[in-house]
């Protein structure tokens, strides 16, 4: 599964779903992780943006899947409220691998700009990726799985030069794991439109949406209000046998629907 978290804003629904769901691999973005704090609830602060922030949903994803090995990969820290006081506050993605299947490689990297230690940064910001290459023992092959967050420009989801690197640098990420013959699924928020330049990239890595190839008409839900029903992909190489793969549109836990890809 991969899903843009939304920072945890619809916390019941996401939390039971995943529960339910319980994926043997799921690629999260937009995961908050405050180890300074046990607070579920702060404050975000951006300008005269107010939000209130699901403190710990890297935690609060661990406690619903006991069964998972959890790897938080930080983008940046910045400050959260507790009324007046300041609190630490870390931001990225997450992913979390059933743990019958070893993790075998990984790489966690930047495709947009490097860790920002001393705030979230100026837009657009810094933006993370991971990828595992995981054992499976039923099925007697491994499989890699990379995950990335693209950068939000402020005026729009265009290509621009950034996001042409944006792009290199993760189909760098995805082959740093892969071995000869590998199976390989590259998925995430990415931030762009279908018919990005992003996706000529990808298709080097022999990389084919599922998204766009198969009909779906988007992959946002009914909490996000702007145009452009566009944000989330995930790739397959013609290794990659699906039995099933879905956009969920129902329930809605997100601004975001999860993808859903079944081996």
């Amino acid at each position: 599964m991969c899903l843009n978290g939304w920072g945890g804003k619809l916390y019941e629904p996401l939390i039971e779903y995943l529960r339910e769901v319980s994926p043997d691999m799921l690629c999260l973005q937009e995961v908050v992780h405050t180890p300074a704090s046990d607070k579920d609830v702060l404050i975000y602060r951006d300008g005269a943006h107010v939000l209130p922030q699901r403190a710990n949903l890297y935690r609060d994803v661990c406690q619903a899947l006991p069964d998972h090995v959890g790897i938080f990969a930080p983008a940046a820290q910045g400050t959260l409220w507790d009324g007046d006081e300041q609190i630490p506050s870390q931001w990225g993605l997450a992913t979390f691998v059933r743990k019958s299947l070893p993790i075998i490689a990984q790489h966690q990297g930047f495709v947009h700009k490097t860790f920002s230690s001393d705030g979230y940064g100026e837009h657009p910001r810094s933006r993370t990726a991971h990828a595992i290459r995981v054992y499976d023992f039923e099925r007697g092959w491994p499989v890699c799985i990379a995950h990335m967050h693209g950068l939000r420009d402020m005026a729009g989801k265009m290509d621009t030069p950034e996001r042409d690197a944006q792009s290199r640098r993760f189909a760098d990420i995805c082959t740093s794991v892969m071995e000869s013959g590998d199976r390989l699924i590259a998925c995430g928020d990415f931030n762009v439109e279908p018919s990005s330049r992003t996706f000529a990239t990808l298709a080097e890595l022999g990389l084919v949406d599922l998204v766009t190839s198969r009909g779906f008409d988007g992959t946002r839900t009914s909490h996000y209000g702007k145009s452009g029903r566009y944000a989330d992909y995930m790739l397959i190489n013609a290794l990659v046998s699906p039995v099933s793969f879905d956009v969920i549109a129902f329930p809605e836990v997100s601004d975001h629907r999860p993808l859903l890809l079944e081996l």
